[in-house]
């Protein structure tokens, strides 16, 4: 965070601030995936760069554009699919070729378009497919009497 946005705002409006600032960020890079003739062959591609840049920005928990170890380990956990650290390391060595501690926005999008099944990429297709098949109920819960309870 720059020191003028910190020193002009605080609370809540600095952080939509950061938000919408990285929102533009991953919007850029998105626009540059979408010119690229790599991946104009890929099917429904303006909607998975969507659908991408919300789960990345959902785990950049320090919002730099970057998804660390420990970002890394709760979207592991939230995901119902927790990791040791040295999973997670071997993970993120997986996506960026060995070269980072920390998985940037190109490398995840480069990951989840890419031929290659990342142990990642596995755990995020699957956490797609099952919000899909279980959708939870809306509303209060039924009434039950004391005589339907196990």
């Amino acid at each position: 965070m720059s020191v003028a946005l910190s020193n002009r705002f605080q609370g809540g409006k600095a952080f939509g601030l950061l938000k919408a600032r990285q929102e533009r960020r991953l919007a850029e890079i998105n626009r540059e995936f979408l010119c690229d003739q790599k991946y104009s062959d890929e099917e429904n591609l303006p909607e998975k760069l969507a659908a991408f840049k919300e789960k990345y920005m959902e785990f950049d928990l320090n919002n730099e554009g970057e998804i660390d170890l420990m970002s890394l380990k709760r979207m592991m956990e939230k995901l119902g699919v927790p990791k040791t650290h040295l999973e997670m390391k071997k993970m993120i060595s997986e996506v960026t070729g060995g070269v980072s501690d920390t998985i940037s926005y190109r490398d995840f999008v480069n990951m989840m378009l890419g031929k290659r099944s990342a142990v990642l990429k596995l755990v995020m297709m699957f956490e797609g497919k099952a919000n899909e098949s279980s959708p939870r109920p809306v509303g209060p819960p039924p009434e039950r009497d004391i005589a339907s309870l196990p």
